[in-house]
């Protein structure tokens, strides 16, 4: 197949699909790649370094649109702000489009896609299983925004991390507080503890509690059943008002130690829930630094403003968007061996092999021949459920 690797134009994306050093798996595979000049210059990656490697480099993004049958993205489709074009226009019928589409955004984009007869897999979707691990970029992605998170927070605060002995008296250290123990707010745990400071944790799943507690942290605990706290998939579940309320005020009365919070609590497909309330941020200490990274699904604390930094009550609240794009180098190297992972399940021999028995295509395909077959997007449509699978293929 012809595959192709653009720019990515989403305000503040700086990753590429691609990188170089994994063109010639690709390649190997019976794959063609052809580069927008330019797309990885800003995550460290020349056009040398693609040509060097057998990758073709174009001009333009519309070269490529026109003529690949497979386009590998980071963002979904967006309108570039220079000249007004939509991805979304370029792509023609038959496409595998496959990138970071945020199934529980806009659903109306899986509507057009469908009516393009686009085949467009969204990475987030793809399943919590040991066969999928090499090919799941939210855990990737995660790892770096976890990180990221801390050194956000480590900048914003007015107080070192570590204890420190000076001819001046002891510092204390700083307290951190990290909500949500999955694979972000286990990195930045990790992080927190690194660099010398005192960090518990909560999550509303018990399973963590060895995990938090094996990076040195202290696990903040409340009495929930692990049928209640995740789903199948391990990810974390939509709780209820009565359960929420407990763990407000749970996270109220630690939040009052703490120097910094950093939220990572999200659930699938489900806006952010809001553990951070107004009068928490009030009563928190001067100085005091949250760094919400659920804000690109509304955040978790009720001040948060998505993509911004905002003081309230002398409290610093980051809300960063795209944040992995802040380590745009090392997020491409890991995004990329993902994505190239499930273009070799889906494209084994070069060519598309749609196979809906399979349970990773079969979750990550969201529209096919013509329709949209998410189910939960198909909800948010207004849509029948979807009787039967369909089988579809590149053009």
């Amino acid at each position: 197949m012809l595959i192709g690797v653009t720019r990515e134009i989403a305000s503040g994306e700086r990753r590429v699909a691609i990188v170089p050093e994994v063109v010639p798996l690709l390649t190997r595979a019976g794959h063609r790649v052809v580069v927008e000049r330019g797309a990885g210059q800003r995550a460290g990656f020349t056009d040398e370094a693609y040509k060097a490697v057998g990758a073709d480099v174009v001009d333009t993004p519309e070269q490529i649109y026109a003529t690949a049958q497979m386009i590998l993205k980071v963002q979904r489709p967006a309108r570039a702000e220079s000249s007004g074009v939509a991805e979304l226009d370029m792509l023609t019928k038959g496409t595998v489009l496959i990138g970071l589409l945020q199934p529980s955004g806009d659903p109306a984009l899986f509507q057009q896609l469908a009516d393009r007869e686009i085949i467009a897999c969204s990475m987030e979707l793809v399943p919590r299983t040991t066969r999928a691990q090499m090919m799941d970029a939210l855990s990737s992605q995660s790892t770096v925004a976890g990180y990221k998170a801390v050194l956000l927070a480590a900048n914003a605060l007015q107080k070192f991390f570590p204890m420190l002995m000076t001819a001046a008296g002891t510092v204390r250290p700083a307290r951190v507080l990290v909500i949500g123990a999955g694979v972000a707010g286990l990195q930045a745990i990790a992080t927190a503890r690194r660099i010398g400071a005192v960090v518990e944790a909560f999550d509303t799943r018990p399973v963590v509690k060895e995990q938090v507690q094996s990076l040195g942290a202290s696990f903040v605990e409340l009495d929930v059943h692990l049928e209640d706290a995740q789903d199948a998939g391990g990810y974390a579940r939509e709780l209820s008002d009565r359960h929420i309320k407990r763990e407000k005020e749970l996270i109220h009365k630690h939040a009052l130690q703490a120097d910094v919070i950093i939220t990572t609590a999200l659930v699938p497909g489900k806006a952010a829930p809001v553990l951070l309330s107004a009068e928490t941020v009030e009563a928190m200490r001067p100085g005091s630094v949250i760094v919400d990274l659920a804000g690109e699904q509304g955040g978790n604390c009720e001040l948060t403003i998505p993509g911004e930094t905002i003081v309230t009550h002398d409290v610093t609240i980051i809300a960063p968007l795209h944040i992995s794009s802040d380590l745009a180098y090392h997020a491409s190297q890991m995004y990329a061996k993902n994505i190239s992972a499930l273009v070799a399940l889906l494209a084994p021999k070069g060519e598309l092999n749609l196979n809906f028995g399979d349970d990773i295509i079969d979750a990550v395909v969201i529209t096919a021949n013509g329709e949209v077959r998410h189910e939960a997007t198909r909800r948010r449509l207004g849509m029948e459920p979807l009787k039967s699978p369909t089988v579809g293929s590149a053009k």
